[in-house]
């Protein structure tokens, strides 16, 4: 008898132990490490990582000015707008005839935000499309092109798009790009795009009329 129940003892209990024992620690070792370990380790490593990328250099001197290809003072002596409806700062590329890339500075100072909107400052659409139009003006209004200041209008636009809203504070940044030339007609179509941040606020075709048909 005795000899029976301890051979029982011996072989019966082995599987429940077996099962209790394993059930849990695989639920703890799953569940457990996952969530926690690894959003830890991370975090740590980001914040000792990130911490010497910051140098000491103030931010007013880590990003450099737009470059000045053309200043206010040229691009009046190239556009008859003047105040306050010169919509164009400066200049910061050009390619004579092709292409221009200009700034306008919009300010909390210019004259349109009082009524437009007196609680929410938003650049009107139109002015954008005005702005544009000038810097495609400082590409049209050159001697290899045909263009004069005298003659030289804007004719239409198409396809245009509004995608963010322009605000005091921002700078306006536009790049205006000769498609075709009919100079027999003074016609010129130009692409453009303004951009705040590296994003684009402002795209469409325009039409520009030289004023110059006729003369050949």
């Amino acid at each position: 008898m005795a000899a029976s129940a301890l051979s029982n003892a011996i072989l019966s209990p082995v599987s429940p132990p077996s099962q209790s024992v394993s059930s849990k620690p695989k639920t703890s070792l799953v569940k457990f490490p996952n969530p926690r370990s690894k959003p830890f380790i991370a975090l740590c490593s980001s914040d000792s990582d990130a911490a010497p990328n910051h140098d000491a250099t103030p931010i007013e001197l880590r990003y450099p000015a737009f470059p000045t290809v053309m200043d206010i003072n040229q691009i009046r002596e190239i556009l008859p707008h003047r105040f306050p409806f010169l919509l164009v700062d400066r200049v910061i590329e050009y390619n004579p005839g092709k292409s221009a890339v200009a700034i306008k500075n919009v300010t909390i100072n210019d004259n349109f935000f009082p009524g437009h909107f007196p609680e929410r400052p938003i650049m009107p659409g139109v002015l954008m499309v005005e702005a544009m139009a000038q810097v495609g003006g400082l590409v049209m209004l050159q001697p290899d092109v045909g263009g004069s200041r005298e003659n030289f209008f804007f004719a239409g636009i198409d396809k245009v798009r509004f995608r963010k809203p322009v605000i005091a504070g921002d700078t306006l940044v536009m790049r205006m790009t000769l498609i075709k030339l009919q100079k027999r007609f003074g016609i010129a179509k130009m692409e453009g795009k303004a951009y705040v941040g590296g994003e684009v606020v402002c795209e469409g075709e325009f039409l520009m009329a030289t004023g110059s048909g006729g003369s050949e």
